[in-house]
């Protein structure tokens, strides 16, 4: 350091202080000054007092010259405002950086453990986790606390399980075939045939839950031990017999109708919203694009025909429909049966020619069915006395169960034909899927006529085989699952009436 340095510190030092205190502490420091610490001499203590006054004098007089020009106090006074600002913002953002990083670990935990949405318009209530226990219980059910316990108890994974339940209105991938069925009454029918994990998880819902449900006695479609033979031998020698049939009846029964059924049956809203959508499906528009396909969704979701679980929903949303058709037929002395979307009624008491009583029946019966939430269908109901052919889903019920004779013969001799030369260019009931509609009918016939139905059905098979025609799909009649046992399996619990109230 030269000469020049050290001169400018001592001036510094003499201008914070006072020449007097400045050579008073260099003596002391070279050992020239006499120190006596009990007692300081006075001219010690004059010495320090006035370098103290001239320490606070400097700081009055430089802070009389910050006051004395504003504009640098103005900007001091921003600089610090403006330093003070900064600090807070970096503290904000960091605070909200580890808020990000926490908040994203936390949803990828989350997104493991748990379904948080699921589409637009369906995923309110899927925060909602709380089940009706005593409810779950009273129908003997397995209940999920959350989406884990259900993933688990299906054997799937909670990423499998809100694939197949997540609802796109434009996706690239469908979890159903559809294709389309001619109907006897003119048009066509489209079926939905889920995809094999989809139907498999249907299946599940079936098994371990709707099927528990008690159905009505007057419901014979899809109900086990119950059949179309049961549906007609209620009606069988009748003097009248009259058939009702629902219009659109699957596509009547829309998502929040079903997810409804779920709820009721105790399950909690997000338990109820997934399995609703498992069972649901909206109609779908093809599209191309770019040599990509989109399935589109056309209108809100409802049950697709072909799905297992869709019979099984409607028999138990129509318990209350059953229940009341049941009450209007008894007052008119009918019988009643409902197999799923045809609805039959009978009665062997005289003057039931007279229209004045069919009309009547007929009126209270579209009343209570559009009350209950679906529509009759004007052109599909039939009064037949016993003058003419009276059938009940297809099977003819004058005096026995019988099937349509000129129908048979020509099965039998569509047999022969595919026989002679194969299925090329034949058709039945206006089809051309003619080898599942003629098993379809082969095992409808072995319901009816059990002997007749399975020599025609080997016929068919062995003419199918003879041309090397596969038939692995309605190659045996539908099964399903035996019910719970119970003494009063067609009625729900004495202390649960009104449970289907809300349906």
């Amino acid at each position: 350091m030269d000469s020049r340095s050290i001169r400018q510190q001592i001036y510094d030092k003499i201008r914070e202080t006072s020449k007097d205190e400045y050579v008073l502490q260099e003596m002391k420091r070279l050992g020239f000054w006499k120190k006596n610490e009990n007692q300081p001499e006075l001219s010690e203590q004059l010495i320090k007092q006035e370098g103290e006054l001239q320490r606070t004098l400097n700081e009055l007089l430089a802070e009389k010259n910050k006051y004395a020009d504003k504009e640098q106090l103005l900007r001091e006074i921003r600089q610090q405002r403006m330093k003070a600002s900064k600090e807070k913002r970096e503290q904000t953002r960091a605070k909200k950086e580890q808020l990000r990083i926490e908040k994203a670990a936390q949803w990828q935990i989350s997104k493991e453990k748990d379904i948080l949405f699921l589409g637009e318009d369906v995923s309110g209530g899927l925060n909602n986790t709380e089940n009706n226990a005593a409810q779950l219980s009273q129908f003997n059910l397995p209940g999920f606390n959350d989406v884990a316990s259900l993933a688990a108890a299906i054997g799937i994974t909670i990423s499998d399980l809100k694939f197949l339940s997540y609802y796109r209105k434009v996706s690239t991938t469908s979890h159903y075939k559809r294709f389309s069925l001619p109907k006897k009454s003119g048009g066509y029918r489209t079926i939905s045939a889920p995809m094999p994990r989809l139907k498999s998880l249907q299946h599940w819902i079936l098994n371990n839950i709707l099927i528990k449900i008690p159905t009505h006695h007057a419901a014979n479609g899809f109900v086990a031990n119950r059949s179309i033979m049961t549906n007609a031998n209620n009606h069988i020698g009748k003097k009248t017999v009259v058939n009702v049939d629902l219009k659109n009846f699957f596509p009547t029964v829309n998502y929040k109708r079903v997810k409804g059924v779920f709820s009721t049956l105790g399950y909690s809203e997000q338990i109820a919203t997934i399995l609703a959508l498992l069972c649901t499906e909206p109609e779908r528009d093809e599209m191309e694009l770019d040599g990509k396909t989109y399935h589109v969704a056309n209108g809100e979701r409802f049950l697709p025909q072909g799905a297992p679980t869709s019979p099984a929903i409607t028999n138990i949303i129509c318990y209350k429909l059953d229940v009341r058709l049941e009450g209007v037929a008894r007052q008119l002395e009918f019988s009643y049966t409902r197999y799923a979307d045809d609805l039959s009624f009978s009665t062997n008491e005289t003057g039931s020619e007279d229209k004045n009583l069919v009309q009547q029946l007929l009126w209270r019966v579209e009343k209570v069915v559009k009350e209950e939430g679906f529509t009759v269908h004007p052109d599909k109901v039939k009064v037949m006395g016993q003058g003419t052919r009276q059938e009940v889903t297809g099977i003819v019920v004058n005096k026995k169960p019988g099937i349509n004779r000129q129908t048979l013969h020509r099965f039998r001799a569509l047999i022969h034909q595919i026989n002679q030369s194969g299925i090329e260019g034949k058709v039945w009931k206006g089809n051309n899927h003619i080898v599942s509609e003629m098993v379809g009918y082969a095992n409808f016939i072995i319901q009816v006529k059990p002997e007749q139905g399975t020599k025609l059905k080997t016929a068919l098979l062995q003419a199918f085989k003879k041309h090397n025609i596969q038939t692995e799909i309605f190659s045996s009649p539908p099964k399903f699952t035996k019910q719970s046992e119970s003494k009063n399996n067609d009625r729900p619990p004495a202390e649960n009436k009104d449970w289907w109230n809300v349906l």
